[in-house]
């Protein structure tokens, strides 16, 4: 095991962490162990942790007064408590003197610890994929729990802050800086001379790629509530398995300006991070999943520039810990090539696949596992028809009185589905919209969007005997675990109106019967080595 990393701050305070540590293993009888980071000293007990915040004024972090130091340890528990409730459990006072602090006594504290329950060893998510043990369900529970805080009161931003935004994209009404001020003073730190020239190509992709999402697009997240109080550091080794689900924990405390940010740069850490650990289908599945949740289409194009800025913050913070590391021992990650490549790889050519079958088909089934495996972004119509009416996705609509299946509901639904395709095919991204796409009208709306778009346009044509789709919707609706309220009776009359493909349409399809096992890889070969067809 190599030795905790070493202190590359001064030494102030460390006499009263290592005293406070004998007392500890003295209560104990078990040793409990000391970790160093920038700011903070971690002892580890048996079943606690405490957390003792260095007195350090840096440019960054004031942690200099003992009064400071209360402030943010109780901001640490206020904060941490809103998505990780489970693991931090008080902020605690030591007594006594430097030379002996104490966990209980009288008069006044003289240092402040934010108490936690330990975690196991490797429980990690950074750790659970270096041991191959990662569950990819996890993802699934991590985004809608996340999509969940993103919209809820515990994450609203105080009123003055939403009377004068300052979220970290080009805003305001006079010119606006070519890219945000933290991203260039990010940018400034890491302009090391061997780093210089690539600093500078970088610096350039901001500000392009800055001036063609374009003010109004930045003005509209801001001004659509997209700026939240969010977690602010969320990469993979701030995500604990805790009881089979992904708690985030040890967010941003001491700057609320790095965690009152757009929800994409959140979204944007993690699915950077999957995919600078080898695992772009876990960013894929993350994203398809928080979207699903929040509905957030129009943040697809913005989550590139949050990538790269992501992997930037990330570069630093490697940089700065490995000097104080063991050679051995340093992040064997270059964050800074994950950002060139974000930024530089050539994109591929957008796409656009719509599903087509009967109810009971597995056009969601399929197109869910397609989703994943071609790191596309999915819009499922039963989703977003009952978004439209503020309605979750297994909410019922007659139990809310609404009738969300109406020719004008359907028209809505469909406006929605195409204008957030066009949203993200403008976004560089491949995309599937997954819905019956019965009439004929419907899908030449579609076809249509991908030639105005240049994109490849592809029917995904699912099939299964008609007995088969019965048993399959009345199973589905007797479970009720599932955005489709599609009944056996909807099934009878899609089968008489139904509009099947035409000769043209064939040309685009790609037919798969789903009464077996469907060959997903297969699948994605076919449609991805498909020569594009306008």
């Amino acid at each position: 095991m190599h030795e905790p990393l070493k202190d590359a701050l001064p030494e102030a305070g460390r006499g009263l962490v290592d005293a406070f540590r004998k007392r500890l293993q003295a209560d104990s009888g078990a040793e409990v162990r000391l970790i160093p980071t920038h700011i903070s000293w971690v002892l580890l007990t048996d079943t606690l942790a405490y957390k003792i915040k260095k007195p350090v004024h840096l440019a960054f972090v004031d942690f200099g007064t003992l009064a400071l130091r209360k402030h943010f340890c109780e901001e640490e528990l206020r904060l941490n408590r809103r998505l990780a409730a489970s693991l931090y459990l008080a902020v605690v006072p030591l007594h006594g003197s430097a030379a002996a602090p104490m966990l209980e006594g009288d008069g006044e504290a003289i240092e402040y610890a934010v108490c936690m329950k330990r975690f196991p060893l490797g429980a990690l998510a950074c750790e659970q994929l270096k041991a191959g043990t990662f569950d990819s369900a996890w993802v699934d529970g991590l985004a809608q729990r996340l999509a969940e805080f993103h919209r809820s009161d515990a994450s609203a931003l105080p009123a003055p802050h939403l009377q004068s935004p300052q979220p970290p994209t080009p805003m305001g009404k006079d010119d606006p800086p070519p890219i945000p001020p933290a991203i260039a003073a990010l940018l400034d730190q890491l302009h090391a001379a061997e780093n210089a020239e690539r600093i500078a190509a970088l610096r350039n992709w901001f500000i392009a790629e800055s001036e063609a999402i374009g003010t109004e697009r930045w003005r509209a997240r801001s001004n659509n509530g997209a700026t939240r109080e969010c977690h602010g550091d969320l990469h993979l080794a701030n995500i604990v398995l805790i009881d089979g689900q992904l708690v985030p924990f040890d967010c941003i405390e001491f700057d609320a300006a790095l965690r009152q940010i757009d929800v994409m740069s959140e979204v944007a850490f993690l699915t950077m991070d999957f995919a600078a650990h080898g695992r772009s289908d876990l960013a894929s599945r993350f994203l398809d999943a928080y979207l699903q949740h929040s509905g957030d289409r129009s943040g697809a194009r913005v989550l590139r520039f949050y990538e790269v800025y992501r992997a930037l913050v990330r570069a630093l913070v490697s940089s700065l810990m490995d000097k104080a590391r063991p050679s051995d021992c340093k992040c064997h990650i270059d964050y800074l090539a994950v950002a060139e490549s974000l930024a530089f790889s050539p994109r591929k050519p957008p796409r656009l696949l719509i599903t087509h079958g009967l109810s009971g088909s597995g056009k969601s089934t399929v197109a869910q596992a397609l989703a994943w495996r071609a790191e596309a972004i999915r819009l499922r119509s039963d989703v977003e028809r009952k978004r439209l009416f503020g309605l979750s996705a297994l909410a019922s609509s007659r139990d809310a009185g609404v009738d969300i299946y109406s020719p004008e509901a359907t028209r809505m639904t469909f406006d929605r589905l195409r204008d957030s395709a066009r949203d993200l095919l403008q976004a560089g991204r491949a995309v599937i919209v997954d819905a019956a796409f019965l009439m004929h009208s419907e899908r030449q709306a579609f076809h249509a969007l991908a030639m105005a778009e240049g994109a490849l346009f592809t029917i995904l044509d699912c099939c299964a005997d008609t007995e088969t789709l019965r048993h399959r919707v009345l199973a589905r609706a007797q479970a009720g675990n599932d955005a489709s309220e599609a009944t056996v009776e909807v099934l009878e009359r899609q089968l008489s109106f139904a509009e099947p493909l035409t000769e043209d349409e064939r040309c685009h399809a790609i037919e798969v019967f789903t009464q077996g096992p469907v060959d997903i890889d297969g699948l994605l070969a076919r449609w991805f080595e498909s020569a594009p067809r306008t």
